[in-house]
């Protein structure tokens, strides 16, 4: 007797339903969530030092994410041969979206903290879903009464800028607020490469501040398990995903896509090293700007690496 549960029940194929992420359970109430993992759209793009559009990303990563959960028994993958995100033990949900305010930068920010304040309440892992990379200052705000958190970024530009012409909360910024904070210990910054929005000495106080920072190409001669090693061993992960860390050849739908990127594989086999060197505890994926992709492939892509890295992260806490 097979055990993925076509047999009963309808077959729900990913052209069938309403769009929640995974098509996981819509919790509208924020103070009744109940779950392994939470879902928070953060459609926040007024960041943007260029061409905008990220605020449609959160839609067409969860339509996207559909196709990955057609499988009720969960997904089997036969390189690992472990069956991710088992559909008994494994509950995801999605809480909607954080109400933005157009032009009002600080209002969206706060209603985006008050969703993942909501997940970590609850005991949720929340994956929060761009928007542009502004809305990790939130995300990151929101771990201030948590553990102290390493923070992993994966990303072609360094994001950290202090300020410009005012400006300290925008796209540029986040890992400069991120690396302010007491309760963030460190970060890794990888993927980082090409004329950056970060100037020079951007990145000299980002290393007098305690990052790491490595390109693709250091990543392509150290390897996968070279790069891990540099991460430090047995923290709190927060993990930050800008999709431009992604070569446009695979991932164009972004305002600021960047040639030299990543291939699908290195950053999955990072995240999966990730996952069993500490605890993931925060997950934010930003800059999909679905108008500049018609062919969908770049939200396919983000809800890929989503999909694969929560059922990692579950798997490993559990195994």
């Amino acid at each position: 007797m097979s055990d993925h549960g076509y047999e009963g029940g309808r077959l729900n194929l990913p052209f069938v339903g309403i769009c929640t992420f995974a098509k996981g359970e819509y919790v509208a109430d924020w103070d009744k969530i109940d779950a392994d993992v939470a879902v928070l759209g953060a459609p926040y793009d007024f960041g943007c030092q260029w061409r905008s559009g990220a605020r449609m990303g959160p839609r067409a990563i969860r339509e996207a994410s559909t196709l990955f959960s057609f499988g009720h028994g969960g997904a089997y993958d036969f390189e690992d041969d472990i069956t991710y995100l088992p559909a008994e033990s494994t509950k995801i949900v999605d809480i909607g979206d954080a109400d933005i305010i157009h032009t009002d930068t600080m209002g969206s920010h706060a209603n985006i903290e008050k969703g993942v304040r909501a997940i970590l309440k609850a005991g949720a892992l929340p994956v929060v879903l761009g928007g542009d990379h502004s809305i990790n200052i939130p995300c990151i705000n929101a771990f201030d009464d948590q553990e102290p958190i390493h923070v992993v970024q994966i990303d072609a530009h360094l994001d950290f800028v202090d300020e410009r012409h005012g400006v300290r909360y925008g796209h540029g910024n986040p890992m400069r607020r991120a690396a302010e904070k007491d309760y963030v210990t460190g970060l890794t910054q990888l993927g980082i490469r090409n004329v950056s929005s970060t100037a020079k000495e951007g990145y000299e106080d980002a290393r007098a501040m305690g990052s790491d920072i490595l390109s693709v190409r250091h990543l392509r001669k150290m390897g996968v398990e070279g790069v891990l090693e540099r991460v430090p061993a047995g923290k709190r992960y927060y993990v930050t995903i800008d999709i431009d860390a992604f070569d446009p050849s695979i991932a164009p739908g972004t305002g600021t896509p960047s040639h030299g990127g990543f291939i699908y594989y290195e950053v999955l086999e990072f995240l999966d090293g990730l996952t069993q060197r500490g605890e993931i505890v925060g997950i934010d994926l930003v800059e999909v700007a679905p108008d500049y992709d018609h062919s969908g492939s770049t939200s396919t892509l983000a809800a890929q690496i989503l999909m694969n890295l929560i059922g990692r992260i579950l798997h490993h806490r559990k195994s």
